[in-house]
């Protein structure tokens, strides 16, 4: 048994937010209070002061990519103010690889560039190695010609559904590769086994734990599940996961007689993940009306509503929930359109109503603001993207944006927000997130002192509720977790400043002193 006492403690748990003590007993709090009456009811417990720190629950990231984010953390950075910096750094890499060994990088970002880049670049700095780049939004690659070759693109390769092979004006392809079309030369990458997986999620964990996190909602495929199953059954996992299904593994789901929430208190089952369209970045978010200064682009839309009802209705029926990624404000309009069908099937089924999300929700029709709310589904939705994006969201939807990355819209219309980073995509540092969200403006100040649209600006309790009380909600986890109170996981952070007090702008910059998950302190800084 521990006790934490001396400290200011945020429970999150609306009638009692504040205490100074806890008492902790085989992974969960057992007692919260003040010191005086939690010291004198448990006289043998293993004590700690803490000098006046201030706990929180620990904060869940509600929408990650693990494998991908580990995986990433090995991978050259290619999130770089210029193309020839990170041509640089491909260099550096090809000069100690094998002969032919691929070359593997995340993060380009074309908009912070001067235009696309193109594979003759990469031949010039790694002329002996394939090179596979993931862009920054995870919709786009680029290749370099070697890789092109073993994914078997040529200037006669038809562009495959819900995907485009970027050519230059004689045909041929200049290496840029957008959402399916990346599977060409994606699936010619060795795969990493589920045990070397397993190996580098371990090694991440600490950097997750040194941000805060004590779970994820993890989407990445059936390889990471593998590995997080290997590293359950060795004790090793000490994240709290409630992992995605992807749409095509549904019917292999239901066969089995998989269920939403099923699994322990470490790994869980969570929801279906659909994709409706692609993303801001490459332009493949599918839109009502075209981008900007692009009168023939209106994106990807992957299926319609009806196909995305069928596939729910499949799931629902076999006590599977929904998450479908949508960006643009078509997409989004499409997904609420099949969510509103769905919870009429559910209805007339006598189905309980399942807790469905949308992930992302980066830009909405104004019709369809209170929609969310009013169909009971939950607000999944990214911070970090608004800073990280609104430059674009300005340069490619204009006046559009105003209803972009609306949380406070949500908030008020009284949906239930989860907040993630979509990592690798983003840092999933969610100090940084919550920043975002109280204050819409980059870590350097921009865009101004009132923020980007500062009507959409949550106060700082919203937004820490948005990482503990929402993720736990989506997750069928409410009566355990995203709360400091007897029965709930003791899972908490330990902070020498408090998030409640300080200036926004010093948010970016917390870090907590020490993290514990189920009663166990799992990092010290």
């Amino acid at each position: 048994m521990k006790i934490l006492y001396n400290a200011r403690i945020h429970t999150l748990v609306p009638s009692s937010p504040d205490a100074s003590a806890l008492a902790i007993d085989r992974g969960r709090v057992i007692q919260v209070g003040e010191t005086e009456q939690i010291l004198s009811a448990f006289d043998r417990a293993e004590r700690h002061d803490m000098a006046g720190q201030s706990i929180l629950p620990g904060l869940v990231d509600a929408h990650l990519h693990l494998k991908q984010y580990a995986l990433a953390l090995q991978a050259l950075d290619c999130e770089t103010a210029t193309k020839e910096a990170c041509l640089q750094r491909v260099g550096e890499r090809a000069r100690s690889a094998k002969p032919g060994e691929w070359i593997l990088g995340h993060g380009w970002n074309q908009n912070s560039w001067e235009g696309w880049p193109c594979a003759v670049d990469l031949d010039t700095v790694a002329p002996g190695n394939p090179v596979y780049l993931t862009a920054k939004s995870l919709h786009a690659a680029w290749a370099n010609s070697a890789a092109l070759t073993l994914g078997g693109i040529g200037s006669d390769t038809p562009d495959p559904q819900n995907g485009q092979i970027q050519r230059d004006p004689g045909g041929q392809p200049t290496g840029i590769l957008l959402e399916a079309a990346m599977a060409l030369v994606g699936k010619r990458i060795p795969e990493p086994t589920p045990a070397a997986i397993a190996q580098v999620i371990a090694e991440a964990q600490p950097a997750l734990w040194g941000m805060g996190i004590t779970g994820v909602h993890d989407f990445d495929r059936r390889s990471c599940f593998l590995a997080l199953q290997q590293l359950h059954e060795e004790d090793l996992l000490r994240l709290r996961v409630t992992k995605g299904i992807p749409l095509e593994d549904l019917p292999h789901a239901v066969e089995l007689g998989l269920r939403t929430g099923f699994g322990n208190e470490w790994l869980r089952i969570g929801p279906v993940k659909a994709f409706m369209d692609g993303a801001l970045g490459p332009r493949t978010a599918a839109m009502f009306e075209p981008y900007l200064n692009e009168p023939e682009n209106r994106g990807i839309l992957n299926m319609d509503a009806e196909e995305l009802l069928e596939a729910g209705r499949q799931a629902v029926s076999a006590g599977l929930s929904m998450a479908v990624h949508a960006i643009g404000d078509r997409a989004n309009h499409a997904v609420l359109d099949a969510f509103e069908q769905l919870r009429q099937f559910e209805r007339d089924q006598g189905l309980s109503p399942l807790r469905h999300r949308i992930e992302h929700v980066q830009l909405l029709h104004d019709q369809d603001a209170g929609r969310l709310a009013d169909l009971q589904i939950i607000a999944s939705m990214q911070p970090i993207h608004a800073t990280s994006d609104m430059s674009m969201a300005d340069q490619f939807w204009g006046s559009r944006a105003a209803l972009a990355y609306a949380w406070c819209t949500q908030a008020r219309h009284g949906a239930c927000l989860a907040f993630g980073s979509d990592a690798p995509v983003e840092s999933p540092n969610p100090f940084w997130g919550i920043h975002a969200t109280v204050t819409r403006q980059r870590r350097d100040g921009s865009p101004g002192p009132d923020g980007w649209y500062p009507e959409q600006r949550l106060s700082i309790d919203t937004a820490i509720e948005a990482y503990t009380r929402g993720p736990a909600y989506a997750s069928g986890s409410e009566d355990r977790l995203g709360q400091l109170a007897p029965g709930f996981f003791a899972d908490l952070i330990t902070l020498e400043r408090d998030p409640y007090q300080v200036a926004p702008e010093e948010l970016p910059d917390m870090r907590p002193a020490a993290t514990m998950v189920g009663g166990e302190w799992v990092w010290h800084a």
